[in-house]
């Protein structure tokens, strides 16, 4: 593993403890330039893996907390009428928002309106947002790490396919493991060790291994076996649909920044194996047949690499 890499991973996991597949999966995903989706119940440390992450990266970090009554300008911004006291003419000046940032906490996403949710569309996909006619670009990098309660708990509204679709992947933190609690128990506040991480790398590395991730090799035998698991969500007879072409890139570049964080020039099965999971169940989770269960592992288990 490159060395700065593993610096980065190991500040995170001292931060976030007993969970050092999610956070490969977390850093992955930024080296990948997508977006990330967490999710799970209240008080399992999807906030202080967001902080440490931006820290970690040297990224600016903004936080928006998703509320019902929350509007699209409270996230995007939106055109302030300022009178000159001299003149007494006025004009219509943009105010940004907090998406104007490197890193974007949107946190509990899903306790906010649909209207409220869909003004983060534009920012995910195009990295500009359009208010009045106008198109404002937004700061590079750009990403956006969402959390998200369980649909089953009060006041939550679910992401549509669309938004769901924009994020390039979704992790589950779980439960800790005992002693990964009890070391939690017995040391420092890790929200507070979170704020105080500082920057492994600089911004312009973090651009470059960007640019190593899209030079990653992948053969042509690589690419039949992505897209027999492909080709497996479409015709699944207990999905409705299956996994979309931006669904196919998605699971590519995971792939690409999986292989990369290990080390890897080239992608391996084993590389889109350990990506698939976290790149794909969220994307189908509105297709699928409640008695099928995690379609990730059928795939997975009944796809040969050859």
């Amino acid at each position: 593993m490159d060395a700065k890499l593993g610096q980065v991973l190991a500040a995170l996991n001292r931060v976030v403890l007993g969970k050092p597949e999610q956070i490969k999966l977390s850093v992955s995903c930024l080296l990948a330039q997508g977006h990330l989706l967490i999710e799970d119940l209240p008080g399992m440390g999807k906030t202080t893996l967001s902080h440490a992450l931006a820290n970690v990266l040297g990224l600016k970090y903004r936080r928006i907390q998703f509320t019902s009554d929350l509007l699209p300008a409270d996230i995007v911004g939106a055109s302030i009428f300022q009178r000159n006291q001299e003149t007494g003419q006025g004009k219509f000046v943009f105010s940004p928002g907090p998406i104007f940032s490197q890193f974007v906490l949107a946190d509990e996403i899903n306790r906010a309106t649909p209207k409220a949710q869909s003004a983060l569309l534009e920012a995910m996909e195009e990295h500009q947002v359009s208010i009045d006619g106008k198109t404002f670009p937004l700061p590079k990098p750009f990403f956006v790490v969402a959390t998200q309660n369980p649909l089953s708990q009060a006041g939550t509204f679910p992401l549509p396919e669309s938004q769901l679709d924009r994020f390039l992947m979704r992790i589950n933190l779980g439960y800790p493991s005992a002693q990964a609690e009890r070391e939690l128990l017995e040391g420092q506040n890790h929200t507070q060790l979170a704020k105080q991480l500082k920057p492994v790398m600089t911004l312009e590395e973090l651009a470059a291994y960007q640019v190593k991730v899209k030079s990653v090799k992948t053969s042509s035998s690589l690419l039949d076996y992505l897209q027999r698991l492909i080709s497996y969500t479409r015709e699944h007879p207990k999905l409705t649909y299956g996994l979309s072409p931006r669904g196919s890139l998605a699971l590519l570049n995971a792939s690409k920044s999986w292989a990369l964080l290990h080390g890897r020039e080239h992608v391996v099965p084993e590389d889109i194996q350990a990506v698939f999971e976290a790149v794909t169940e969220h994307r189908l989770a509105d297709a699928m047949e409640q008695s099928l269960g995690r379609i990730s592992q059928h795939a997975l288990s009944e796809v040969k690499v050859l």
